[in-house]
């Protein structure tokens, strides 16, 4: 017990003077380490030992009429450190949030939702051992053989959609160890699943319509993720054309210059490239500002990666396009935060590549997990 008070002591005296986060005294959760092998199908399930943690699903969906759709499921868990040894079931130990989002271009703007709630009593939860994550009537499930059913009802649109696996698990990093920042604990365990195949049904304006189209599936965990002077981060997954997948970020310093960058290429014939920090470069081309809350955004970017592993090599340039400018989501009656999710479509070089998500967070304010 003194122990525990000495170490809640010093935490508050050198938080209060700004020399560490309060998430760097965070001594009950488990940190991310690399070297660490993840473990399935354990892994596609809850990890509460960790502070935050989200399965994060992305994807263009085509109606019979041919017309492009992107879409957004988001579940996230935050385990709040309080109330540990507090019997009671009423305790805020795991807190809920969902996130849910439909792009089209005729409607010209995001049609989004969002949910928040203490985990328990059956009406909220992120169970271990598989994805099993509800809010409310929100609700995403993995079964025995490796599909999704997404399920979200909001009074602008409802998605009933099942996500099925084409591809091999996509390890994030160092075989799942993503660093995030320049001291090793910055870091999350972090897989993808590119090339879901996706089918079910939407409904918009009382008028439902079947779907087909192609997913992304990210699912985090970790403890420590941003340096403190960190504002936010610009992400990129994309299913390219040939079977090949990409994903790409930076994490942005409060004055807009990425102190971190990672990207992953899987090839049409599954070879893997890693870029390191510093081989990874997002290149604004045109800008676009909310005219709800003022914030601009990069909207149409470019990714030059260069090199492989510190290999001269020439680089690519992959070029981002938005499905339409206003994919703003305003979170902050959950998570707080108001920041840009939107369809793309991805050029390589100059030519037609894949279609993809583009996520652009602490625009509007330094963001904060």
């Amino acid at each position: 017990m003194l122990k525990k008070m000495l170490l809640l002591m010093l935490a508050s005296l050198l938080t209060s003077q700004g020399w560490v986060q309060a998430a760097d005294f965070a001594s009950d959760f488990a940190n991310v380490v690399p070297g660490k092998a993840l473990n399935f199908p354990q892994d596609f399930g809850a990890h509460p030992n960790y502070r935050t943690e989200w399965w994060y699903a992305t994807g263009w969906l085509e109606t019979p009429d041919k017309k492009p759709l992107g879409f957004q499921v988001t579940f996230f868990r935050s385990a709040t450190g309080a109330n540990a040894g507090n019997p009671s079931k009423f305790a805020p130990r795991q807190l809920i949030i969902a996130h849910a989002a439909l792009s089209d271009p005729a409607a010209g703007k995001l049609m989004h939702d969002q949910k928040s709630a203490r985990e328990g009593f059956g009406l909220a939860y992120a169970k271990t051992g598989n994805t099993d994550v509800k809010l409310d009537n929100w609700s995403l499930q993995r079964d025995s053989r490796g599909n999704y059913q997404a399920s979200i009802v909001t009074d602008a649109f409802t998605l009933k959609l099942i996500l099925s696996p084409s591809q091999a698990l996509l390890l994030q990093g160092e075989q799942g160890y993503s660093q995030k920042g320049p001291r090793p604990e910055q870091a999350s365990y972090y897989y993808s699943e590119p090339h879901l195949k996706v089918s079910g049904s939407i409904v918009r304006a009382g008028q439902e319509s079947n779907v087909t189209g192609t997913a992304w599936l990210d699912h985090e965990w970790s403890t420590s993720v941003l340096d403190r002077d960190s504002a936010g981060w610009d992400w990129l997954g994309a299913n390219l054309d040939d079977g090949g997948a990409l994903m790409a970020f930076q994490i942005r310093n409060k004055e807009g210059k990425a102190v971190w960058s990672h990207a992953t290429h899987r090839d049409a014939q599954g070879k893997i490239r890693q870029y390191a920090d510093g081989q990874v470069r997002f290149i604004p081309k045109r800008r676009w500002t909310s005219a709800a809350t003022k914030t601009t955004y990069p909207v149409a970017t470019s990714i030059e990666l260069s090199g492989v592993h510190g290999q001269a090599a020439a680089s690519d340039i992959w070029d981002l396009l938005p499905l339409s400018d206003n994919q703003e989501l305003d979170s902050r009656h959950s998570t707080g935060a108001i920041y840009w999710e939107g369809a793309v479509t991805v050029k390589r070089n100059g030519q037609p590549a894949g279609r993809g998500y583009l996520e652009l967070t602490g625009y509007n304010k330094a963001l904060k997990l």
